[in-house]
């Protein structure tokens, strides 16, 4: 019902800079809040950012100051821009979406959390 397609991933130098993009399409009454999560080998995914529909953002410190979180509502879009890329910042990245599902007319949100397939980010030393 509804799929979430992330772009922009690939290979770059450290200090370059990558800007992810996150699609979300299907039966979408309302998007609460969007975010970014990365696993990288053997370790546990974990969160990157996350902005809500409002517009309150949160960064892992890892990233902070070096990475920008922002959505197009209207096109229920998503982005990461990420700068000062370093080699720890490789892993695969993932969307999520916390999506109102509801059918028409139903009056009560239906709430899902939502995930891409992932993209990866590799950068190199």
């Amino acid at each position: 019902q509804v799929q979430l397609v992330e772009s922009g991933g690939g290979l770059v130098q450290a200090g370059g800079s990558l800007r992810l993009s996150c699609v979300a399409s299907g039966r979408i009454f309302r998007i609460n809040a969007m975010g970014w999560y990365r696993q990288a080998p053997g370790r546990q995914r974990e969160l990157v950012a996350v902005i809500t529909s409002g517009g309150s953002t949160s960064y892992a410190e890892s990233v902070k100051g070096r990475v920008t979180i922002s959505t197009d509502m209207a096109k229920n879009t998503a982005y990461l821009q990420m700068n000062s890329l370093k080699p720890e910042d490789t892993a695969v990245y993932y969307c999520n979406a916390q999506i109102d599902v509801r059918a028409s007319g139903q009056l009560g949100p239906t709430w899902y959390n939502y995930w891409g397939q992932g993209t990866q980010v590799t950068v190199s030393s």
